[in-house]
């Protein structure tokens, strides 16, 4: 008959094992998804934020270039992007967090868009800017062109289009 002291150690060997093959499952994805070598700028008004200690997610409405009104699909229902960054806790460090992006904050942004063509997208190294409450860019512009607009994050947002140099994250 198997002691208890054997049955003890069997039972705390399998919950390890258990425990260490979970591991992998809430690994980090890969960035493969999103296409480092194109860049969209967008201005857009935030919709929410997804504080997820991995990634912070911003959803935003896209603002038509006269920057007057978010851009709408052909249900009339305003387009929402989505872009993606590092964790809560270090977005925090450059200033982006629910309180100070809350619905209804004007931002401009650079992504690396999902390769599979859906309205989403990598933040990458480039900054963002925002733009004082109430006071959208003029037409064409984006907030960095806004007296008053706050910058968050190092970097610069990149010419939209094809980079010369593909983004790689670490």
């Amino acid at each position: 008959m198997m002691s208890i002291k054997k049955a003890l150690f069997g039972g705390i060997a399998c919950g390890c094992i258990l425990a260490a093959s979970a591991v992998p499952s809430l690994a980090h994805h890969s960035f493969a998804m999103f296409d480092g070598s194109q860049v969209k700028v967008f201005t857009g008004v935030v919709t929410r934020i997804n504080p997820d200690a991995n990634h912070l997610q911003i959803f935003f409405a896209p603002l038509d270039d006269a920057r007057r009104a978010v851009i709408r699909d052909d249900n009339d229902e305003p387009q929402i992007w989505a872009v993606e960054m590092n964790g809560a806790a270090q977005a925090a460090q450059d200033g982006i967090s629910v309180n100070g992006f809350a619905p209804g904050t004007i931002f401009s942004i650079g992504l690396h868009p999902l390769r599979n063509g859906q309205p989403g997208g990598d933040r990458g190294e480039s900054a963002l800017y925002k733009c004082p409450a109430n006071t959208p860019p003029d037409a064409g512009e984006h907030c960095w062109d806004v007296e008053g607009s706050t910058v968050h994050g190092d970097g610069e947002i990149p010419h939209e289009g094809e980079l010369q140099e593909e983004y790689v994250p670490e």
